[in-house]
């Protein structure tokens, strides 16, 4: 979708310089409130921390986002398959390389990508997702993940999240100089421009309040639109659409909290993690379009075609918008195929559970032995002996020391 890279390019670029103006409106604020003319002086400064903000978010913001998620490398041993679902997927999304793959310890299900570019990108779920999901779900969330990859969604949502984390701390500062007695004080000598300090006065208090709102609605706005495209890529790439059909609705459904999703990451993730979409909220404040309504336009051509044309009739037909969600020339080159049948996940419940638990077990450092009663004996890093009984057949097994830190 050409048309969607491009677009997606520009909105980048419109929400960086934006999101800039807003930064340093703020820092002219708090400079301004800390001495009279040093506005300046705070808008350098703020200058400055948007050039530093946008080469780090360029060069390291997915690292910084998985790393405030407390999200975890894994390779193929961890997880087999979740490992084959994005192999298989990163092939039917024709993606130039495989994404990294982390899990986080998360018992809430949900997921989301980051990266710069489809050659450095990175997607993440969580374990509650792997416990819950089956496989054609499963499929269906990295499909929906790695759309987001192919459509170049992943640079300008991970700069606006770490620039929208800056201005909302900005601009919290500013409102604990205003409230708490950080600001500067007028004195006897400060009289006679009293009344461009309270004019100033008033101006802070309305940026503290409206400047991280502005942000939030720059940020979500964007990221509502990003949605549909990336469900459509999802029913593209699997031939399944009821597959992520169902996933979302699991997801939606879960009460448990994700305590790693922040205001900045929540608009990256595929179901919002923070409950914003509660009925009653304006549609301005939404990360995410609604859940039901992504289920309705997915079901509403399973069964049939399933390619760009498909979803953008049925996005239409199930929202009453007389204009697609999908770009006139994308719609022109897409090519439809016929819905594949569910597979069946040989896995239960419980097994899901296991290799999900297995897995983080893993990242934490334990040893697996097999034993030939059919035990898996899990050893942990701490273990202080070199061997370990079977508690069913009481077989000794030899434990390989533990690896050099």
């Amino acid at each position: 979708m050409w048309e969607v890279i491009r677009a997606n390019k520009r909105r980048a670029v419109f929400l960086i310089v934006g999101m800039a103006a807003l930064l340093m409106a703020v820092g002219f604020v708090l400079g301004e409130l800390m001495a009279p003319g040093a506005g300046v002086f705070g808008l350098l400064m703020a200058f400055v921390i948007w050039i530093g903000l946008t080469l780090a978010s360029y060069f390291s913001g997915d690292k910084i986002l998985l790393a405030s998620s407390k999200a975890r490398v894994i390779e193929k041993q961890d997880h087999p398959v979740l490992w084959n679902v994005v192999e298989e997927m990163t092939i039917a999304a024709g993606l130039p390389t495989m994404p990294a793959i982390y899990i986080i310890d998360q018992e809430a299900p949900n997921a989301f990508a980051t990266g710069r570019d489809p050659e450095r990108s990175a997607v993440a779920v969580t374990s509650g997702l792997l416990e819950r999901l089956t496989r054609d779900e499963l499929q269906g969330v990295i499909a929906h993940e790695l759309g987001h990859i192919a459509n170049r969604d992943i640079l300008y949502m991970t700069v606006a999240g770490i620039m929208m984390g800056a201005i909302v701390m900005l601009a919290d500062m500013g409102v604990r100089m205003l409230f708490f007695g950080g600001g500067r004080r007028r004195t006897s000598s400060d009289r006679g421009g009293g009344g461009g300090q309270a004019l100033i006065m008033v101006v802070a208090i309305v940026l503290a309040i409206l400047a991280p709102i502005l942000a939030q609605l720059m940020y979500f706005a964007l990221s509502r639109r990003r949605e549909y495209l990336a469900d459509a890529s999802s029913a593209v790439y699997t031939r399944y659409p009821e597959g992520l059909a169902s996933a979302l609705e699991k997801i939606a459904s879960n009460k448990i909290e994700l305590k790693t999703a922040n205001r900045a990451t929540a608009p990256m993730y595929i179901v919002n993690p923070l409950k914003l979409t509660k009925t009653g909220l304006s549609d301005l404040s939404r990360t995410h379009p609604p859940t039901s309504e992504r289920v309705r336009i997915l079901r509403s051509f399973a069964g049939g075609e399933t390619g760009l044309k498909g979803y953008d009739q049925a996005f239409r037909r199930i929202t009453g918008r007389a204009v697609g969600v999908v770009p006139a020339g994308s719609l022109a080159a897409s090519q439809e195929v016929p819905t594949r049948p569910a597979q069946a996940d040989p896995r239960t419940h419980i097994e899901r559970v296991r290799q999900a638990t297995d897995a983080m077990w893993r990242l934490q450092g334990y040893t697996f032995l097999g034993c030939a009663c059919g035990t898996a004996l899990k050893v942990p890093p701490a273990h202080a002996g070199t061997t370990l009984e079977c508690p069913h057949c009481g077989t000794p097994h030899a434990v390989p020391a533990a690896p050099a830190p």
